[in-house]
């Protein structure tokens, strides 16, 4: 469904009703998308199947990688 930003802001119950059901609406500007509403879901995420999960797993320089971020931050702060 697309629905525009002056709908956004007064028929905001009604967009509510069309994502509870499942649907998903694209909010338009000045007849250019610029937002995605999408139902909220409680879906809890594994660090494991990240894809940057375990890169510095192979460096055998640096044996504790959070003593080695910690070390390249403490300069910033």
């Amino acid at each position: 469904m697309k629905a525009t930003a002056k709908e956004l802001r007064f028929n905001s119950k009604r967009l509510l009703d069309t994502i509870s059901r499942g649907e998903e609406v694209i909010i338009t500007y000045r007849s250019k998308p610029c937002a995605k509403l999408i139902p909220y879901s409680e879906k809890k995420e594994d660090p494991a199947e990240n894809e940057l999960f375990g890169i510095w797993k192979d460096k055998d320089t640096i044996q504790d990688v959070a003593a080695y971020v910690r070390r390249l931050r403490k300069g910033r702060f």
